[in-house]
């Protein structure tokens, strides 16, 4: 080899050196752009395997937790189970035509009997007409009676046409003695008319999410077309017992008012015994009429819970006393049979893979708070509903799933599912900066 040669074999052998050198560091940079970006997946099939063994670990061990904590789960398939567990409900022998326990923290039918079946619930409307009015009047208005008023049937407080009285006055009368007349005064000052007041009871019933109420008469004398049911019922208790004012004067043992030029005075008494019953008894309302018969609405809250009972067609005269024992033992029913539980489960989520993102992955994130009250032997279970992957762009803070809630094969609540970080999509200057990266070598 001649000398020329020689002097020049140092110098190509540094050129293929660093040449190497580049070419590794290249191709490492461009194989960490593309995993961050989620373009390629090497190994999938095995890292597939992987996260389904790993998947499979921690179910195993979050079973085992669970069954060391007694709670109410149940594993497996939900279609396999049974949505009613009939030795689970204790045969109350109820009097009831129809009847209902609720949770009056979440809604939660906890027992019914006929408790969907459109009935006559008497004097139970003057629930709604009470919250109506107590959203929409002013109770320092003066409400002057209208011979229509002053015509109502029994019950009354027998109030003359002509006479004022001011509104705040006539809500006790409503619901502490259930005057017929003292309802109708009320929706025709309130509503302008009775028409124009049942309007405004059916729309605001309708926002509750009552959809078998409707109402024709303020105080809930048979009409045709004037239904509920014990659900429905429950529900609109559930809002009413929200209100503080609803609350202050259902629960007064007595009343006293004057008409406005203080000709006529009165004093009302609360004819609800089931407030002196139970402990924290808060209400509601009694009622009757032939074709109803003896219904009750009754309401108890307590440190750790809410409980909403309905009995319609509870008896007719002279039984009139089977509302109060069957109301008594829907209240029991709750108190001994229901704890309090927190459903709720933390879980990790896998990060799902973002197509055309310029970040490969994104974490999820599940909150809650499932607090209720359960018997010991219903059945919880969890659906998760989670896509495989994601699209860019993504916006933290987007639902992409849900987590869903069932009790004895029923649908109780469904938790969203969150994305945690923005990933912007994969665009022409994204791409630009990751080839001046891998050309410049900045790495």
């Amino acid at each position: 080899m001649n000398k020329k040669y020689k002097k020049m074999l140092p110098w190509v052998l540094l050129l293929i050196l660093s040449t190497m050198v580049h070419f590794y560091s290249l191709n490492n940079l461009y194989e960490e752009i593309l995993n961050s970006s989620g373009l390629i997946v090497e190994n999938l099939e095995e890292k597939l395997n992987m996260e389904n063994e790993r998947a499979i670990e921690e179910q195993k061990e979050y079973e085992k937790l669970l069954k060391e904590e007694g709670d109410n789960w149940h594993h497996e398939p939900r279609e396999n189970r049974n949505k009613v567990h009939p030795t689970a409900i204790k045969d109350l022998k109820l009097h009831a035509m129809s009847s209902l326990l609720m949770d009056g923290t979440n809604n939660r039918v906890l027992y019914e009997e006929n408790g969907y079946e459109r009935k006559a619930m008497a004097s139970t409307t003057k629930i709604m007409t009470c919250l109506v009015t107590l959203e929409n009047g002013n109770l320092e208005d003066v409400v002057t009676i209208s011979p229509y008023a002053a015509r109502m049937p029994d019950v009354q407080l027998n109030v003359k046409a002509g006479e004022q009285y001011y509104l705040k006055d006539l809500l006790y009368s409503l619901m502490l003695e259930s005057h017929n007349d003292i309802a109708v005064a009320i929706a025709e000052h309130v509503g302008g008319s009775v028409e124009g007041f049942a309007t405004m009871m059916n729309d605001r019933v309708r926002s509750i999410g009552c959809e078998d109420t409707n109402f024709v008469t303020p105080n809930g004398l048979d009409a045709q077309g004037h239904y509920s049911t014990a659900n429905d019922l429950a529900l609109i208790t559930s809002e009413a017992i929200k209100n503080e004012q609803f609350i202050a004067i259902t629960n007064a043992a007595t009343h006293s008012f004057n008409e406005v030029n203080g000709k006529r005075s009165f004093t009302v008494s609360n004819k609800n015994r089931f407030l002196y019953m139970m402990d924290g008894a808060i209400g509601v309302k009694t009622g009757f009429t032939n074709k109803a018969g003896y219904c009750f609405v009754g309401a108890i809250k307590r440190s750790d819970r809410t409980l909403i009972s309905v009995v319609l067609g509870c008896g007719w005269p002279p039984r009139k006393n089977l509302k109060w024992t069957d109301t008594k033992s829907l209240m029991t029913y709750g108190i001994e049979n229901y704890k309090v539980k927190q459903i709720y489960r933390p879980i990790k989520f896998d990060p799902l893979v973002v197509k055309d993102g310029q970040l490969r992955w994104e974490s999820l994130n599940l909150e809650g708070d499932l607090s209720l009250l359960i018997r010991d032997d219903e059945l919880v279970d969890i659906e998760y509903d989670i896509p495989s992957y994601l699209q860019a762009p993504v916006k933290a803070g987007e639902v992409v799933g849900y987590a869903r809630y069932y009790i004895d094969g029923n649908l109780y609540e469904e938790l969203p599912i969150l994305t945690t970080t923005d990933i912007a999509k994969i665009d022409f200057k994204f791409c630009l900066n990751k080839l001046l990266e891998l050309w410049s070598l900045q790495y």
